[in-house]
């Protein structure tokens, strides 16, 4: 069982109030000549919309059988292959065009180790040419001063926010005890990720909507190329 299972019930509540960062994947899936893969695809919030938009069959991944259950019922008679796996462990039966993560699930990672080992799968199973998307909240230490311990209602999600600095690290706890981790990284660490996995920056934009990365920008939004 995975610990992301306690959260399916309640991930749709959870990730309502996101829905700008579709059409930004949706169009990169529409100039994707080949193979579709989305990495943590979850309940398939993001896949399902890119089959329906674009026609094209996605392969989403994922290591929980409960998100994967809701994306199954969600996603019938759509060409959307639905697949249990590890990210970290990332192995494709063809080398595909486009791989994305969306909703910053790249944060899940543990810290440099655990996200260089993706970004290196990730570079291996690009075919030359192929891109690799992701989006990421920019460190704000303002914003983790003002939420740091606080407890919040999120569409009837109730939960507290810990903040480790040290550790890079954020924890969600529920009311009901269910927890989840995010471990930040920094404008250098994710272009460094991307230098060691031989993958070259193609652009980095400071929301969806495609504006220029700035020091004000609390969003990153990385698409990369494998040479």
């Amino acid at each position: 069982m995975s610990e992301y299972d306690s959260w399916a019930p309640v991930y749709d509540a959870w990730a309502s109030d996101m829905t700008a960062d579709v059409a930004h994947y949706v169009s990169l899936a529409r100039e994707a000549d080949g193979p579709i893969v989305e990495l943590m695809v979850g309940s398939g919030r993001v896949a399902i919309e890119v089959v329906r938009q674009t026609g094209k069959p996605v392969l989403g991944i994922d290591s929980s059988p409960a998100m994967l259950e809701i994306a199954g019922e969600r996603s019938a008679g759509l060409p959307l292959e639905l697949r249990l796996g590890d990210v970290r462990d990332l192995q494709l039966d063809e080398p595909a065009a486009l791989i994305y993560v969306p909703f910053r699930s790249l944060l899940h990672l543990h810290g440099w180790q655990e996200k260089r080992q993706v970004f290196e799968r990730v570079a291996a199973s690009l075919r030359p040419g192929g891109r690799f998307a992701f989006n990421a909240f920019a460190f704000s230490h303002t914003i983790a001063a003002r939420l740091d311990g606080q407890t919040q209602d999120n569409n009837g999600i109730v939960h507290t926010l810990t903040y480790a600095p040290a550790d890079n690290r954020i924890d969600i706890v529920r009311d009901d005890g269910a927890t989840i981790h995010l471990w930040w990284a920094t404008k250098s660490e994710w272009d460094g990720l991307l230098d060691v996995a031989g993958l070259e920056l193609e652009a980095l934009y400071g929301g969806f909507d495609r504006e220029p990365f700035t020091d004000e920008s609390l969003e990153f939004v990385y698409v990369a190329r494998k040479p």
